[in-house]
């Protein structure tokens, strides 16, 4: 099912810069019980996005009561959230550009993610780096062409996951999720500071970690850096966490992070 502004339609004008452009943002999030878990979050990460990529949208309670209503439909499935920044504009100027578009789709929730949870999930390095541009990085933006081609790499591999680096050659994230290992009672993710996709879940994950005495550092390395890591965790909304049993050679076991997080209810559905 999908709504389009409100109204329960799939046709969307072909003038949209989403389609156009990717000039818009997303948030993937997780329907349960007919609730979105994490709403609050996921509706800061759009606030944040769109305000960085100058998308005025003002229509927030509506987007809510639609978010509701929609989920309340569903007993578990997943909901994606769009805004773009509507029709108009000359090219690439958004001159004028003032009805920013809200697009909500509803799909059935992945089945596979309880059994990888069980039994931990394979990465292999990609060779499609992705580019270094500071005012993207972060953002769940609609330009999403470099995971299309990680994705289609991905595909036709013996892996769960990708281990993805940017062009300068340090670890960023996976294709579809962020990455964080551990070395003792220490974690490190990566500093997504000119690439990547700063999830939500990600950030719900180190919280839970640290109040359970765990410290986190977010660094710039090279692959070589996992190597020696006790433990290995990939997470995003839907996942919510997964342990990494493989990554190219090197071999991991599921540790006390990922014990500590199912322990908190981090489970797959």
């Amino acid at each position: 099912m999908q709504l389009i502004n409100g109204v329960n339609t799939s046709q969307l004008s072909s003038l949209d810069r989403g389609l156009q452009f990717g000039d818009g943002c997303f948030t993937t999030a997780q329907v349960a019980e007919g609730q979105v878990r994490h709403l609050a979050h996921h509706l800061a990460r759009l606030a944040r996005d769109s305000q960085r990529l100058g998308i005025v949208f003002d229509a927030w309670p509506e987007l809510t009561q639609e978010i509701t209503a929609l989920a309340s439909q569903c007993d578990l499935g997943v909901l994606k959230i769009l805004l773009t920044r509507g029709s108009g504009g000359r090219g690439y100027s958004a001159v004028g550009c003032t009805a920013t578009r809200r697009i909500l789709t509803l799909a059935p929730y992945p089945s596979h993610y309880a059994a990888w949870q069980q039994q931990g999930v394979s990465l292999i390095t990609s060779p499609i780096p992705l580019g270094m541009n500071p005012y993207l990085a972060g953002i769940k933006h609609l330009n999403r062409l470099e995971q299309v081609l990680i994705k289609q790499h991905l595909d036709r591999q013996a892996a769960q996951e990708a281990l993805v680096l940017d062009s300068q050659g340090n670890v960023v994230e996976c294709c579809a999720a962020n990455i964080l290992w551990r070395k003792g009672r220490q974690l490190y993710t990566p500093a997504l500071t000119h690439s990547g996709v700063e999830g939500i879940m990600k950030g719900l994950v180190i919280e839970a970690l640290q109040a359970e005495g765990y410290h986190c550092s977010h660094v710039t390395q090279a692959p070589t850096a996992l190597e020696q890591a006790d433990e290995v965790i990939i997470c995003n909304a839907l996942m919510p966490v997964l342990p990494v049993i493989r990554i190219d050679q090197w071999q991991y076991q599921p540790g006390e992070a990922m014990a500590t997080l199912i322990k908190l209810g981090f489970t797959a559905s």
